[in-house]
């Protein structure tokens, strides 16, 4: 099986600086990797690269096929730092996590009763049931956050690309979300999230992977990664419960 996610000596150039330097990832499926690294390390770029959104050199591959072929986008999921809402979009809540399914509906088809379930589910697992018929804009920026992120889940995606989730997010709701991605991964979704912190993620993570100056630094094992070697590494004791759903209110203030 190829790994969900190949990346092999990518370089960026962005306003003729180099932000990433022969970098080298794999994720494979099911696995739950975390990307640290300090700000302006080159966490996002990676990402962005990866989803096929900062043109680059070297070679990208998802499921194992080259991003410039990559077609499947069913099987790919991705939540951007704190995604902007347009203003003035009357769109709610429902309908936006809705456009998360359009790649697993047939061309021009209607919603079927699968598309409404999962749609469903996904804002319920983000604590927003109450507010599905709620025009986005009426929401803080807090919840416009976790609106994209059901918007992700509801594609049922085989790779989940996170782009700092918990920014922001309190420990005791930022545990709850940990949990929910643990499951995702243990069910057979690869995840890859970029993190300031490991927290609450660190006992579900299979991997940590540290980024320092656009380059990898560190891959191996969460436990390997120590607070004095990463100065947005805090730990933390205990695992988070992987059923819980997201509380309704509190969790990006």
């Amino acid at each position: 099986m190829s790994p969900a996610l190949a990346i092999a000596h990518l370089d960026v150039e962005l306003g003729g600086r180099g932000v990433l330097e022969d970098v080298s990832l794999t994720v494979g499926a099911g696995e739950f990797v975390a990307l640290l690294g300090a700000n302006g390390s080159g966490k996002s770029t990676l990402v962005r690269s990866a989803v096929g959104l900062t043109p680059f050199t070297g070679s990208i591959q998802l499921f194992g096929v080259p991003l410039e072929r990559f077609r499947d986008r069913a099987r790919l999921g991705y939540v951007p730092q704190r995604a902007a809402t347009v203003a003035g979009v009357p769109a709610t809540v429902s309908e936006v996590v809705a456009s998360g399914r359009l790649s697993r509906r047939r061309l021009a088809g209607l919603p079927r009763a699968r598309d409404r379930s999962a749609v469903a589910d996904a804002i319920d697992a983000v604590g927003l049931g109450s507010r599905a018929t709620s025009p986005l804009v009426e929401l803080s920026g807090g919840q416009q956050q976790r609106v994209h992120i059901a918007r992700a889940l509801a594609g049922a995606p085989e790779l989940l690309v996170m782009d700092e989730p918990m920014a922001g997010v309190d420990r005791e709701n930022a545990e709850v979300l940990a949990g929910l991605l643990g499951a995702l991964a243990a069910e057979g979704t690869a995840v890859l999230l970029v993190a300031h912190e490991l927290g609450p993620m660190r006992p579900l993570l299979d991997r940590a992977v540290v980024m320092t100056d656009g380059r990898i630094t560190q891959d191996g094992k969460p436990d390997a990664v120590a607070d004095h070697e990463h100065e947005h590494t805090h730990l933390h004791s205990g695992a988070p419960d992987r059923l819980a759903p997201l509380p309704s209110e509190g969790v990006w203030p």
